[in-house]
């Protein structure tokens, strides 16, 4: 499981900027005007032999003073409740300022461990003086940056990965599946839970967002042990509709990371919606097989083709993840709820399935037959032979003359022939394209 590192901190000190630089790309919008940072809040980045999640906790928009103070402490709690290492970032330009206190003075309560790093210091040697008052913080000695400029990042990022929990050897090992359950707030994630479990173990009432933390909890069916992990909701019902959204993708982030298969929640009443997507988009990014579940089936007027209809709109919003399985649920009622786990087991069986290169060159020759590479300038792609290379979710390599002949829609073509042939029902695929000669 990856550790997440969140940051922290005051409109306008830089967040997005060094986001964006540890991320590796402009995932962030950064513009000069405090507290425009939107949309994605998370991201991969890597250093040393270490690779974590990073978010990015922005999204305040500065009305007045307290406004920004209550925000930033939500910002806070949304760290310190996710985050095993948290950046406190600073401005050495305005220097220490009043809010910084009050959320070091949360950040100091919070037995998680603190980087504070000033940023926009542009010359070490001159401005070590500025760096130095934020000693008066009592959170650790101030790291200089330069966001912007890229200087002093090694130094933060070593003490950063210093505080990375120890990798247990037995948490690697263990073969229990592990199932992250995510979806909209008051989708009915607990409850499911609950039904699974057959007793209360999850708090499940009617207000959005009162499940406070993840919640790990092992279900033993037919002689088998399944983790599932809970994808919490919020503390409080009165947040602003973004933040909650903010939180809730934030959650269901660490959560899809730690787990082998994500089930995706969707309220039938409501229908399948843009929030829906960007969840799901978690799931497929990293790879993990997934499950929908539309809960509160038993609410919705039927006739013989309301399944179908409902099918088809799920597809088209979700259509980046066509090989997710559906499942319609009620969880209250009971209904469907047994064929959860056989569903479960497919999608594992899936996930781990091993195609022997002989097999799939045999596949990929006859595809290529059927409907020829694509040209350009009249050069055409050669396919020299695939073979996969590792599994959850199953990973080929593709070996051609040329990368850029090989497009987007013949890769696609090509896992489509893939499926036809093996299934691979409820798992994302994974291609990596090589030219001949290069290293695998």
């Amino acid at each position: 499981m990856k550790p997440v590192v969140a940051i922290v901190g005051r409109p306008n000190v830089g967040k997005s900027t060094l986001f964006n630089v540890l991320a590796g790309d402009n995932i962030s919008i950064v513009q000069d005007t405090p507290g425009v940072t939107r949309d994605r809040i998370y991201a991969t980045g890597s250093w040393l032999n270490h690779t974590f999640t990073l978010i990015d906790t922005g999204g305040i928009e500065p009305d007045s003073r307290d406004i920004i103070l209550s925000q930033m402490r939500e910002q806070a709690e949304i760290a310190i409740a996710t985050a095993d290492v948290i950046v406190f970032l600073t401005d050495c330009r305005q220097g220490l300022v009043d809010s910084d206190s009050k959320v070091a003075d949360m950040l100091r309560r919070a037995d998680k461990p603190v980087v504070l790093v000033v940023n926009k210091v542009d010359n070490f040697q001159t401005q070590m003086a500025d760096v130095y008052e934020f000693y008066n913080l009592g959170i650790g000695d101030p790291i200089p940056i330069s966001a912007v400029s890229k200087k002093g990042l090694g130094d933060m990022l070593d003490r950063i990965v210093e505080h990375f929990p120890e990798q247990n050897e037995e948490e690697e090992d263990d073969m229990t599946p592990k199932i992250a359950i995510i979806g909209k707030p008051n989708v009915g994630k607990s409850s499911l839970i609950n039904r699974l479990a057959q007793e209360d173990r999850v708090i499940v009432s009617d207000i959005a967002g009162t499940t406070r933390d993840a919640v790990d909890t092992t279900i033993r069916y037919n002689h088998k042990d399944y983790i599932f992990i809970d994808t919490a909701g919020l503390r409080r019902k009165n947040k602003i509709k973004e933040e909650i959204e903010r939180y809730s993708i934030i959650r269901a982030v660490t959560a899809v990371d730690r787990a082998d298969i994500v089930i995706m929640m969707i309220d039938a009443d409501e229908g399948v919606t843009e929030q829906d997507a960007k969840i799901a988009g978690i799931a497929h990014e990293r790879g993990k097989g997934v499950i929908i579940c539309v809960n509160k089936w038993d609410l919705v007027e039927k006739d013989d083709k309301t399944i179908y209809r409902f099918t088809e709109d799920v597809r088209k919003t979700l259509s980046f993840m066509p090989y997710a399985e559906i499942l319609f649920i009620s969880v209250k009622t009971g209904q469907r709820m047994g064929k959860l786990f056989d569903l479960i087991d497919l999608v594992i069986e899936n996930q781990n399935l091993r195609i022997s290169t002989g097999v799939l060159n045999e596949i990929i020759t006859e595809a290529t037959v059927m409907q020829q590479p694509p040209s350009d300038k009249g050069k055409r792609l050669k396919i020299f032979y695939a073979t996969e290379v590792s599994v959850k979710p199953p990973t080929f390599v593709i070996f051609v003359n040329s990368r850029e002949l090989m497009h987007f829609s013949y890769t696609r073509y090509l896992e489509n022939k893939i499926r036809e042939a093996f299934g691979f029902r409820g798992t994302p695929l994974k291609f990596l394209i090589r030219e001949r000669g290069e290293k695998e």
